[in-house]
């Protein structure tokens, strides 16, 4: 889906998105005409003369139009989004880019959506380091 528009017709001067990943940069475009991205209270459309704002942002496709290249789709992981001026940076875990949208669905399902065993396992540690922490502080205190 190919979407331009002109300037005024898009909400004035262009916006500059920033997608961060913990280890690094993962995009970085000039000439951002909208964005759309999901928070917990559904979707969020941004606009370059939009209030500033900030949003947590759940597992879901982040997608944003330019002048030049159309529209763009990223599967992006929790995260934070923040919007100051026209800038808006965009924090998350994980994020792919990708111009299949069923593709880029099932990899919010699959990857984002899904906690792997090996991170079930370790929540499930200290889970039980929390608990015996918690019985030992109790028995410590009762003891007094």
């Amino acid at each position: 889906m190919q979407t331009r528009c002109a300037g005024e017709a898009c909400g004035g001067e262009p916006m500059n998105l920033k997608v961060l990943l913990p280890y690094g940069v993962f995009l970085q475009e000039d000439d951002v005409l909208r964005i759309v991205a999901d928070t917990g209270g559904g979707s969020l459309g941004l606009l370059p003369h939009r209030l500033d704002c900030v949003a947590a942002l759940t597992p879901g496709i982040l997608s944003y139009a330019t002048h030049e290249g159309g529209v763009h789709y990223l599967a992006v992981d929790e995260g934070v989004l923040i919007k100051a001026g026209i800038d808006v940076l965009v924090s998350v875990r994980r994020a792919i880019g990708g111009s299949d949208l069923a593709k880029l669905h099932g990899t919010v399902i699959h990857e984002f959506l899904t906690e792997s065993k090996e991170e079930q396992d370790v929540r499930a540690a200290v889970t039980k380091m929390e608990s015996a922490l918690v019985g030992r502080f109790a028995e410590f205190q009762h003891d007094r």
